[in-house]
């Protein structure tokens, strides 16, 4: 990767440590998080600091290079969230319970689908939701707004 180790650092602090996508703090994490490019350079992005996110390797790897998903609610074809461009508010809640996201807008249903930000379980791996529970009891999520919690 291209991205030098002051920009990585840039787009983590920007990020407030959290993966901008499902919110996982890095924190909490056994290794750093990547540095996703919005707009894939497999796709024309580019390095610049304005299409770079902090993503954790779950939704880095699910995402992939897709810039669109599918709203399961109406079915149409709706683009992924920017963290650069939208507020991760505008589009996603959390249950009440703190371990599900909850998209909102066709933007967050497309997203939360083609991320698959609420598996349940894969085989040999903790489903996110049971490792949200253990973090919820733990005190660490959901993650609240203060950039210092994080580091």
């Amino acid at each position: 990767m291209s991205v030098s180790e002051l920009t990585r650092q840039l787009v983590r602090k920007r990020a407030n440590f959290l993966c901008e996508y499902c919110h996982f703090p890095e924190r909490i994490s056994t290794s750093r998080f990547t540095i996703d490019h919005i707009q894939p350079r497999s796709l024309g992005g580019s390095d610049e600091l304005d299409n770079l996110a902090l993503a954790c390797s779950r939704c880095n790897q699910r995402r992939y290079n897709f810039i669109v998903g599918q709203d399961a609610e109406t079915s149409s074809i709706s683009p992924l969230f920017n963290p650069r461009q939208q507020q991760w508010a505008d589009h996603f809640i959390w249950s009440a319970d703190g371990i599900i996201i909850i998209g909102t807008t066709s933007i967050g249903r497309a997203t939360c689908t083609r991320l698959d930000v609420n598996d349940e379980r894969y085989e040999g791996e903790r489903s996110i939701q049971e490792a949200r529970a253990l973090w919820v009891q733990a005190g660490w999520h959901p993650p609240s707004d203060d950039p210092q919690q994080h580091e």
